[in-house]
């Protein structure tokens, strides 16, 4: 009996650590790439061409002064057609290195808005102005997924 019992467990022994030989020798075809702030925009008929003289204006030089600053690495513009009155037609993308750096730059740039729109009344009024010619139907954050084993 008592040589049964030893062999269970040098048994469930041998199981675990082949178990975590195995789970150590896993190789996951993905790693985790860049973060993406998106905005989902619908553009009110007939405003697109107002919108876009935003866009090409504030917006980028509020993207390209957090690109010096080295908080976003990039952004993107998508336009596509929407599928219903209440879809999205715009996509607005700003790319940062990863989420921690989003959650630890959000105060530099808020001080980069400041400085660069004004206070935040004048912020306040472009949110106001930009609602008369579109709605925000929503904002993600996506991580990016890269098709490859870490190396």
């Amino acid at each position: 009996m008592r040589n049964q019992r030893i062999l269970g467990i040098c048994l469930v022994l041998c199981l675990l650590l082949l178990g975590a030989s195995v789970y150590a020798q896993v190789v996951r075809p993905t790693h985790s790439g860049a973060v993406w702030q998106i905005s989902f925009i619908h553009v009110k008929p007939g405003m697109i061409t107002a919108y876009d003289k935003y866009l090409a204006g504030e917006w980028k030089k509020e993207q390209e002064a957090l690109k010096a600053a080295g908080i976003v690495l990039s952004y993107k513009v998508i336009r596509t057609e929407a599928h219903s009155p209440n879809d999205w037609d715009l996509m607005l993308m700003s790319e940062y290195k990863d989420l921690a750096s989003v959650e630890a730059n959000e105060d530099k740039v808020d001080a980069l808005l400041v400085k660069s729109v004004g206070g935040d009344e004048k912020i306040m009024q472009g949110y106001k102005d930009r609602s008369e010619i579109r709605e925000v139907l929503g904002t993600r954050l996506a991580r990016e997924v890269i098709l490859e084993p870490k190396k």
